[in-house]
């Protein structure tokens, strides 16, 4: 609350935040759509590696491009004009900068833009949730140390998540279940780029016209983005990944509650404490009554001792929906407008310090899991792709079985052959050596045995 009155304030002091966004993609897109008409923000540049592909990005979202953009990154400190540039370093050490959103989708880059970012003391919002699922736990320590804002991206999920399970922490709950909704059905993990337009219910060329990335729209329906969310989400909430990944169980926002509660009282979930992704799917296909397919969830719990007796009946007096012991209860939101919202996410670490959601532990990891049999010499193509898909599991699982994290399983050559549904692991691979590897391998020395710091 506040940061409309705190940005119309820099506004009307003529010092606007000024932010960098990197990466014109579809996330990007949705931020310009609103910054140009959000106060006291000042978009001084776009980094893309195709300065075309920026310009059609603003003019996509309602902008001028020919009185908005600048010749200079000086000219546009000085106009307010944005300046569109090839080269991220330069948009990331422009004088004036305050916050850098990183929206390519690449962990590597990602990785390395928020490094050169805590380098030059700007404020991170890290969109490219690969990169903060990857090595996350040492970039916010770095961002930490340098006295600066690592912030998980307000609009997408794991952000919105976080949010809602502070609150109902504020509140003196505690927190049983959080996650989000997606359409899924087991037969999805096996899903290619070749495949998943017929699942969307889409053709091949209507894709193409709305600009679709097949791979890209993939990893959504195979199983990976959802793992690569709530692994976000485990990290920077304190809660826990499901032993043996997630389970996905069909449920509408009425039974919240009573499916997402432990096993031991009657619901789904191995333990309190634990992120999950519902479907809005039954196994047999047919539509969940009330899905929660595009919103996210929490599943709190009243103190089960009689001190919760008090709050039990207030569920009951002010008609919250709770499960038959009347113990369990759910907030959820419908829907989350990704880009849209993401100023919040600016204006918080911009002018509070504060992030909305950051790792702080290294709970969740997400590995690679193949889709059919793969042969020695075959190629992986990482998230979304014809050959792995990411599995959710607990990191202290993934160390023990040196699995190999999706977001590194690409362009890597398999040295034998593996049986489909098996999990890769580094040994299986000719990893080679690049810089998101060493800061892969660093992560995993650093936060080894780390777990639940937000609790």
């Amino acid at each position: 609350m506040n940061l409309a009155r705190l940005l119309k304030e820099r506004a009307d002091a003529g010092r606007p935040v000024r932010v960098g966004l990197i990466g014109a993609g579809k996330f990007g897109s949705m931020f310009l759509s609103q910054v140009r008409t959000t106060p006291g923000l000042h978009l001084l540049g776009i980094a893309d590696l195709s300065a075309p592909r920026a310009r059609a990005a603003l003019e996509r979202t309602g902008w001028d491009a020919d009185a908005a953009i600048a010749a200079s990154f000086d000219e546009a400190r000085r106009t307010g004009r944005t300046m569109l540039t090839e080269d991220a370093e330069a948009l990331i050490t422009a004088d004036g900068l305050d916050v850098v959103i990183e929206a390519t989708g690449s962990p590597a880059a990602g990785a390395a833009h928020a490094l050169k970012a805590i380098e030059h003391g700007r404020h991170i919002v890290m969109v490219t949730v690969e990169a903060d699922a990857l090595v996350g736990p040492l970039l916010a320590a770095r961002a930490r140390q340098a006295g600066i804002v690592y912030s998980m991206a307000y609009g997408d999920q794991p952000a919105l998540v976080c949010e809602m399970v502070d609150w109902a922490r504020c509140c003196g709950f505690s927190v049983v279940a959080a996650g989000k909704g997606t359409k899924y059905l087991p037969a999805y993990h096996a899903s290619t780029p070749d495949t998943v337009w017929d699942h969307y219910g889409l053709t091949p060329e209507q894709a193409a016209e709305g600009g679709m990335n097949p791979q890209m729209f993939n990893s959504f329906l195979d199983g990976t983005k959802s793992a690569i969310e709530m692994a976000a989400i485990a990290n920077a909430a304190g809660l826990r990944a499901p032993s043996d990944g997630l389970v996905f169980p069909p449920c509408g926002v009425d039974d919240l509650a009573a499916i997402l509660r432990p096993r031991a009282a009657g619901g789904l979930m191995e333990q309190a404490g634990i992120v999950e992704t519902i479907s809005s799917l039954e196994r047999d296909g047919r539509p969940v009554y009330r899905d929660l397919r595009w919103g996210v969830y929490v599943v709190f719990e009243a103190d089960p001792g009689p001190s919760g007796d008090y709050a039990r009946r207030c569920f009951k007096e002010y008609g919250v929906v709770t499960d038959s012991t009347g113990r369990y209860t759910a907030l959820y939101r419908p829907n989350h407008l990704i880009g849209l919202e993401l100023g919040v996410s600016v204006a918080s670490a911009a002018l509070r310090g504060e992030p909305t959601g950051t790792t702080d532990a290294f709970n969740g990891d997400v590995v690679a899991v193949t889709k059919r049999g793969l042969k020695a010499g075959e190629v992986l193509d990482g998230e979304g792709g014809f050959t792995v898909w990411g599995k959710l599991l607990p990191a202290a699982t993934s160390l023990a079985r040196g699995a190999l994290p999706i977001g590194l399983a690409h362009h890597m050559t398999l040295k034998r052959d593996i049986p489909a549904g098996e999990v890769v692991g580094w040994a299986d691979v000719d990893a080679g050596d690049s810089p998101i590897i060493r800061l892969r391998r660093e992560m995993e020395r650093a936060f080894a045995g780390t777990s639940l710091a937000a609790e």
